[in-house]
């Protein structure tokens, strides 16, 4: 017998469980053998982890589905059922054939139904995020095998979207504890000291692209709280050090600004139960000397140790602009390494 807690932060739980619960007690019914206790915005669900992973995909669908329209009812359900009635039956259907349990005891989709395995959250508004190029699904199934990834390549190909987004589906699942981003505070071009303001106000325009990630995933007013309560930490690189991280899923961004020894800090900061990704591109090295860069050397030295993923994206991967790929194309064939 498996358990299982579904927290709803985007939306509000009566338009998904109906008034006095009577649209979750209509699909509870589709599921006879599991056990549903709503309270709040939390489902409880008790069972098989073949039945609680099937009712999580249809929890999952109607929310889709209430993105589309304005109020949900019993049709609703009963026609993500009815793989006749509709597209969107005929995808449950679908789901329900092919969902699996990751080793995480997440839920997992078998490559029979690609569309549905590539999405890794549902963000603000009913954005569904999902990986969308080869290497970014390469790294969502990485994330299943190993406890540390390090993903490198050109701006633009979503390494460190895909990563918040994997971090912030698994906070919201409670596989960790605490969700921490950071990067070194190194400047392009620009002088930190030049900057108004205070440390803190200082700092944030370069952790800036992490809050923006952040923004697309949490409700404006639930990601103040997380931050308040410490849930989510976003910091310079520096204030790593002496830390031990344990049940976190910490994310180093722009490692290429790192130097060996800023590198080797970080990644000797993991306890127990921590799932870290490290992303960068060597081809913005932001310090004095590029050479003084340690992203590629400590992947030299780590290559043969068991446990460690390594993932190359390509300028194929780019996601932003069309021209963004052909600003890289330029750059790559004269040689220059140029921040874009």
């Amino acid at each position: 017998m498996a358990e299982k807690k579904i927290e709803l932060q985007e939306i509000d739980p009566v338009e998904i469980f109906g008034v006095n619960d009577k649209l979750l007690n209509r699909l509870g019914g589709y599921f006879p053998k599991l056990k549903v206790i709503a309270r709040g915005n939390v489902i409880t669900l008790k069972g098989t982890q073949k039945e609680i992973a099937q009712f999580e995909s249809a929890i999952e669908a109607l929310i889709s589905k209430r993105f589309k329209k304005r109020n949900l009812n019993i049709d609703d359900i009963d026609s993500l059922f009815d793989k006749d009635s509709n597209t969107e039956g005929e995808a449950l259907s679908t789901m329900k054939g092919n969902l699996e349990m990751t080793p995480d005891g997440l839920v997992g989709y078998s490559n029979n139904n690609a569309s549905n395995s590539d999405i890794i959250v549902y963000g603000n508004d009913g954005k569904i995020v999902r990986a969308r190029t080869k290497n970014q699904k390469k790294l969502v199934a990485e994330y299943y095998k190993h406890d540390l990834i390090f993903a490198l390549g050109p701006a633009g190909t979503g390494k460190t979207y895909t990563a918040i987004a994997l971090a912030v589906r698994a906070l919201k699942n409670r596989e960790v504890k605490k969700l921490i981003l950071t990067r070194p505070a190194v400047e392009a071009g620009e002088r930190l000291g030049f900057l108004p303001g205070d440390l803190k106000e200082k700092l944030d325009p370069y952790l800036q692209p992490l809050y923006d990630a952040l923004m697309d995933m949490i409700p404006p007013q639930k990601l103040k709280l997380l931050m308040e309560e410490g849930t989510i930490q976003i910091a310079p690189l520096a204030y790593m050090r002496g830390r031990t991280l344990e049940s976190a899923f910490v994310i180093l961004d722009e490692a290429q600004n790192t130097s060996l020894g800023q590198l080797k800090m970080f990644l000797t900061r993991m306890g127990n139960n921590a799932k870290f990704i490290v992303t960068g591109d060597a081809s913005q090295v932001d310090l004095p000397s590029k050479s003084d860069s340690g992203l590629v050397k400590g992947m030299h030295i780590l290559k043969n140790i068991k446990g460690i993923a390594f993932i190359n994206f390509t300028k194929e991967d780019i996601v932003r602009h069309p021209l963004v790929s052909k600003i890289v194309k330029a750059f790559e064939e004269k040689g220059e390494e140029e921040t874009i």
